[in-house]
């Protein structure tokens, strides 16, 4: 099963999800969608008891559930139950809840928006676009943004195409680039900025974010120019893009005089901008 994983803001709450390429399919986290229309302090536990009392009836609905894998609160991948838009449907009616209409045409947006984006691509851009809107970021960032995640979707096309596997030695080499224009490795990075689990990118300024594309685009154009034979390879032209990328970082701060690496998050940028525009 090919599987790209996703949130989703069902009224500013979030909802594991993963796309299946297989079988065309959302699957959604039972435990985040009980969270959504229960509001309980305790969604785990609730389920626990929903799901045993539903096996109990002889409901089909969560026998046939899957455990995939999804980025759980500590940020570590783990088993979790999900269930897909139909299984999900019948469970809402096991759940007393007067958030259970809303989220059910949420559902359905959900997967036709998935079509939608299929058909046109630029679809899920204008989206990505409204849903950081919503976040309070800036249009000028959220330019960068999606630009970046364009220059990052073609370096990982590269990589898949060279061999390299998803997960492990994706970050290995992510860190590779981070490190050789930021002079920090992604976890290092998150840490200087207060991050946990949020996205590093998510945190950066417009030039963190320009000169981490630099790098992410001349590791792609390298990799397909040298040709790399296996991950040590690769690792080596990981180096070099991030490298690329450093220097012009380095001559910046020369002329600029001031440094590029921040450890300002999003919330703390946009207190500043807000503040900013007080005073005007």
């Amino acid at each position: 099963m090919k599987k790209e994983t996703a949130i989703k803001l069902f009224e500013s709450q979030k909802v594991r999800t993963i796309w299946s390429d297989d079988d065309e399919k959302w699957y959604f986290s039972i435990v985040d969608v009980v969270s959504v229309l229960t509001d309980s302090l305790n969604p785990q536990v609730y389920w626990r008891v929903l799901k045993k009392r539903l096996i109990d009836e002889g409901n089909e609905t969560v026998t046939t559930c899957n455990a995939l894998k999804l980025k759980a609160a500590d940020g570590k991948m783990r088993l979790t139950d999900v269930a897909d838009t139909e299984q999900l449907f019948r469970l809402i009616q096991s759940i007393p809840s007067p958030k259970a209409e809303p989220f059910k045409l949420w559902l359905a947006k959900v997967g036709y928006e998935r079509i939608e984006e299929t058909e046109d691509p630029e679809l899920g851009f204008d989206r990505a676009m409204e849903t950081y809107l919503k976040k309070g970021y800036s249009t000028a960032w959220i330019n960068q943004r999606l630009k970046s995640i364009e220059v990052r979707k073609e370096l990982t096309d590269e990589w898949d195409n060279k061999g390299v596997k998803k997960g492990q030695e994706y970050a290995l080499l992510t860190d590779e680039i981070t490190k050789a224009w930021s002079g920090k490795i992604v976890k290092d990075y998150k840490k200087y900025k207060g991050l946990k689990k949020e996205n590093l990118r998510d945190n950066m300024t417009n030039l963190e974010l320009v000169l981490n594309m630099l790098a992410e685009a001349t590791t792609t154009e390298i990799s397909k120019e040298k040709k790399p034979k296996n991950f040590a390879e690769n690792k080596i032209i990981a180096r070099q893009g991030g490298t690329v990328a450093g220097n012009a970082r380095k001559e910046i701060e020369a002329k600029s005089g001031k440094k590029i690496i921040s450890n300002l998050n999003a919330k703390e940028l946009k207190k500043i901008t807000n503040q900013k525009k007080k005073l005007e």
